[in-house]
């Protein structure tokens, strides 16, 4: 019993033995690499990670800057709009058709006028807008007393702009009020219908960034129109120009050709005399005067 138990204790121990010698041996350096590449990687995000982080950082600090420049002070958002009328302008009109804060005849100072022939005549655009009063406005729907004023201070700006940028005889008929921002743009024609209507009278139209841009290439092309037309009628009085000295040329080569025809008879007629004078002097040569 004691053989058979120790020769089933060997037994195992072989088995044992076996499985230990079949078992992969363990690559110490592999580990090494593969946990290098790991600490690399890690390195790597980590890194994406914080300059992340560092772009978040100042987004956010654009985003309170905004917010600022719209919420804030009153200089501050006025500058905003009158840069951005500014680019919106300047990218689409050619540099002599329009002009930024110039001093008009009635010294008065619009952010930007839009050079036209008369007529029309010049067209004002205007940058401000009652942004306090719409914001007190949103801040509460339900006020009524401050619907009733934001409406009332658009009405004044609007009755502003008409009174100083549109003059007769030196201006168009018409001006613009320009809104820097889409949503309010938006916001007043879904719900004060009776502002545009008000402000078509007074003939002072309120557009935003994306309906100027259509206004302002459509005044484009009228003014290339217009150009292109100038530019056909200098050609075509020129043109009459040239066919009127043609005409005069015309005339003056038909009196040398006529003048040079002349010339030629009398060459002719002097030719003729010629040929009769000289066999006369011929004779006259031949003759025998009895001289010695």
């Amino acid at each position: 019993m004691t053989t058979y138990i120790f020769v089933l204790l060997m037994i195992i121990i072989f088995l044992l033995v076996a499985l230990l010698l079949r078992r992969p041996t363990v690559d110490i350096s592999a580990l090494r690499e593969d946990n290098a590449r790991l600490r690399e990687r890690l390195a790597e995000r980590l890194g994406a990670l914080s300059q992340n982080a560092i772009e978040l950082k100042n987004i956010s600090s654009d985003i309170a800057n905004f917010k600022n420049i719209l919420m804030g002070n009153k200089q501050a958002r006025g500058t905003f709009g009158e840069r951005q009328l500014e680019d919106l302008v300047a990218d689409i009109m050619p540099p002599e058709s329009y002009a930024f804060q110039c001093v008009m005849p009635s010294g008065v100072r619009p952010d930007c006028v839009i050079r036209l022939p008369y007529p029309p005549g010049d067209m004002v655009i205007d940058s401000k807008f009652p942004l306090e009063s719409y914001n007190r406005m949103m801040a509460d729907l339900n006020d009524g007393m401050s619907r009733k004023q934001f409406e009332l201070d658009v009405r004044k700006h609007i009755d502003a702009i008409g009174e100083k940028y549109i003059i007769a005889g030196q201006t168009a008929e018409s001006a613009m009020m320009f809104i820097a921002s889409e949503s309010i743009f938006e916001t007043v024609h879904r719900e004060f219908p009776s502002l545009i209507e008000y402000a078509a009278r007074k003939k002072v139209f309120i557009v935003s960034p994306s309906t100027l841009w259509a206004t302002l290439n459509t005044i484009r092309a009228v003014l290339s129109d217009i150009k292109i037309k100038r530019v056909a009628a200098q050609i075509r009085k020129e043109l009459d120009m040239l066919l009127t000295d043609l005409s005069r040329l015309s005339d003056r080569a038909t009196n040398v050709q006529r003048h040079f025809a002349q010339a030629v008879a009398d060459i002719d007629m002097v030719q003729t005399s010629i040929g009769k004078i000289a066999p006369r002097a011929e004779k006259l040569r031949d003759m025998d005067f009895g001289e010695d």
